[in-house]
């Protein structure tokens, strides 16, 4: 009687053991699509949000790039140490936004 007691008892744990582990499985699911459900809505406000260039804006910004790979090779020596101000001030020996040293 005390071994069927205990085999009872054992088959009752196998069945919830079971039980638990089908439940692991079924919420580890149900969270791996909700997690693909954010991740969809996220991405669907993101398109939302941004909106697209105006052409001006656009136009502005081909203009700025323009601009900036014209002058690249004028300011690549300095932006590398190997140079000195690209852009001269009034007083051809310095350069703009440096302080003077003070003078005792």
């Amino acid at each position: 009687m005390l071994l069927q007691k205990m085999k009872n008892k054992f088959g009752d744990q196998n069945a919830e053991r079971t039980s638990l582990l089908q439940a692991t499985e079924i919420a580890s699911r149900r969270n791996l699509q909700l997690l693909q459900d954010i991740d969809a809505a996220e991405k669907a406000f993101q398109t939302k949000l941004i909106p697209h260039p105006q052409p001006v804006v656009l136009s502005l910004e081909t203009r700025y790039w323009a601009s900036v790979e014209e002058h690249v090779p004028k300011w690549e020596p300095f932006l590398l140490g190997r140079a000195l101000y690209p852009v001269r001030t009034e007083n051809q020996n310095e350069a703009p936004f440096v302080q003077k040293e003070a003078k005792s």
